[in-house]
Formats: C-alpha cells, sequence, structure tokens
C-alpha cells in the first residue's frame, strides 16, 4: 500500500457524514437507508425461496405478514435488549428514556433513542415470529428453515450503517489499516470492527447458509447452525471492538457480547437436540 493510500483509507470515518439528504428540517440517514435495504433484500430472498423451491407452499401475503411481525419485533427485542444486557441499572433510575427521545435530568433535552442490541433484537424476531405462526397455524421448524439462509446479508447493511454513523468502532491498534474514528476522541488508530462483522455476520455467513440451505434435511436444524455461526464469529470479532464505555470487559477478558455469544452457540446446540427428537419422534409416527 503507497502512503497516500494509507493516509486516505486510515482517514475515511472523518470524511463520511451520516446524514444521505437533507429536506429542510428533515434528515434522512443512511442507517435508516440501510434498514430498509437489509428488510427489503431479506424479503426478496425469502419470495425467491417461495417461487423456486417447492417445499415450502406458503403465499406472498404471509411472507408480508410475517416479515411485518419479524421487523416490530427486531426494532421492540433490540431497544429492550440494550436496556436489559447494556445500560440496566441506567433506564431503571430513567425509564422514560426507554421509548422517550428526551432527558428529563435537567429541564427538557432531545437525546433521541440510541442503543440497540442484537441478541435482544434476535429474540424479539423469534417471540414476533412465534404469534404469527401461530396465529396462522404455521409451522416454526419449517418456517425458520425458510427464512434463516435469507437473514445474515442485511447484517452486511445493517453493519455499513454503523461505519457511516463512527459507532461502535473498534479497539486501538498499529495494523495500518486501522482507521481513526471521530467519536473515540483520541486519534489513535481502531480497528474497523463494523467492516469486519460487515463481511463475517453478513457475506460470509450468508454465503455458507445460503449453500446448505438444500443439503440441510433435519427440519428446523437451520436455526442452529445459524446460531452456532453467528455466534462463532462476533465472538471473536468481539476481541477487535471496543466495549462499551460503562461496561468494558465484564468477565475476565470477556465483553457482554461474548458472553451473550456464547449464550447462543450452547442455545444452538440446546435447539439441534430439541430438533433432532422432534425428527426422530415424527418420523417414527
Amino acid at each position: 500500500m503507497t502512503n497516500s493510500f494509507l493516509t486516505y483509507w486510515q482517514h475515511i470515518p472523518e470524511k463520511m457524514s451520516p446524514v444521505f439528504i437533507s429536506l429542510g428540517p428533515l434528515k434522512i440517514h443512511y442507517y435508516g437507508l440501510m434498514y430498509i435495504i437489509a428488510f427489503g433484500l431479506t424479503y426478496a430472498l425469502i419470495i425467491y425461496r417461495v417461487r423456486h423451491e417447492d417445499r415450502f407452499t406458503i403465499s406472498s401475503e404471509t411472507v408480508q405478514g410475517l416479515m411485518t411481525a419479524m421487523i416490530l419485533g427486531l426494532l421492540i427485542g433490540a431497544r429492550l435488549g440494550y436496556v436489559v444486557f447494556y445500560n440496566f441499572s441506567y433506564y431503571l433510575g430513567h425509564p422514560l428514556e426507554i421509548i422517550i427521545p428526551f432527558d428529563f435530568s435537567n429541564g427538557m433535552r432531545f437525546t433521541g433513542i440510541t442503543g440497540m442490541s442484537y441478541h435482544g433484537g434476535l429474540i424479539g424476531v423469534i417471540i414476533g415470529a412465534l404469534i404469527f405462526l401461530k396465529r396462522n397455524g404455521l409451522g416454526f421448524m419449517e418456517m425458520s428453515d425458510l427464512v434463516i439462509p435469507a437473514i445474515p446479508l442485511g447484517y452486511t447493511f445493517g453493519r455499513l450503517g454503523n461505519f457511516i454513523n463512527g459507532e461502535l468502532y473498534g479497539r486501538t491498534t498499529d495494523a495500518v489499516y486501522g482507521m481513526y474514528f471521530p467519536a473515540a476522541q483520541d486519534g489513535i488508530l481502531r480497528h474497523p470492527s463494523q467492516l469486519y462483522e460487515a463481511f463475517f455476520e453478513g457475506i460470509f455467513l450468508f454465503a455458507i447458509l445460503w449453500a446448505i440451505r438444500k443439503r440441510v434435511r433435519l427440519s428446523g436444524a437451520m436455526l442452529s447452525i445459524y446460531l452456532a455461526g453467528y455466534g462463532l464469529v462476533r465472538f471473536f470479532i468481539e476481541y477487535a471492538r471496543e466495549p462499551d464505555d460503562h461496561l468494558g470487559l465484564v468477565a475476565g477478558p470477556f465483553s457482554m457480547g461474548q458472553l451473550l455469544c456464547a449464550g447462543m452457540m450452547l442455545a444452538a446446540l440446546g435447539w439441534y437436540g430439541v430438533v433432532h427428537q422432534l425428527n426422530k419422534t415424527k418420523q417414527n409416527e
């Protein structure tokens, strides 16, 4: 790498604006656009599977309803997950700030709603899907096999949104591919951990799940593979990601994110045992 390219690379975060376009007082942020792209892409991939894979008999309207339930579960779960997992003591004393974007501790100050947890969002998605599927008489295991392979690619855009916002940056590094993140306010090179996550949680995991989607015959097993795969890659990426300031490392060398990912991998093993037994019972009937 030439020095000029390295200099440009390292200062990219300083040159980016989180605002895509301003229309008077209305500002459209890249982060919101990335979520729209992620949801749209996930929906398109699910519809593609429904139309090209005979094992799934579900209408486009039902897919739309399922996606809506999952999105609502994601937003609610991600917010509540952050409150519970990452800053419970603060929000215990400021409960209004969980849903209201104002700080009332010294008059009234607009703060926006900040703080979303992937793991909380995952729980919310599962709960939202379960409620919808039960109301519509659809099987959770079959529908999870349909939806799971389409999900990870959306993470790529979510993490790119984090990168453009300059948030969730990495730990300090001496590597030449490190970057300067203004939000860190220290002028030190840091890992662009958002880009690591965009690739491994998004493109890499999607490529694996999409490639094996027709080969996995055990109904419901795709969820186990997803939980194990995401938990594993995120666990190691967390070593490059800066822990939350108010938490730091919570258990020896491990961050809260790593503990939650370890829980995901254990849940993957538990769920695989459940689906294996359920499939075995079904075959014996």
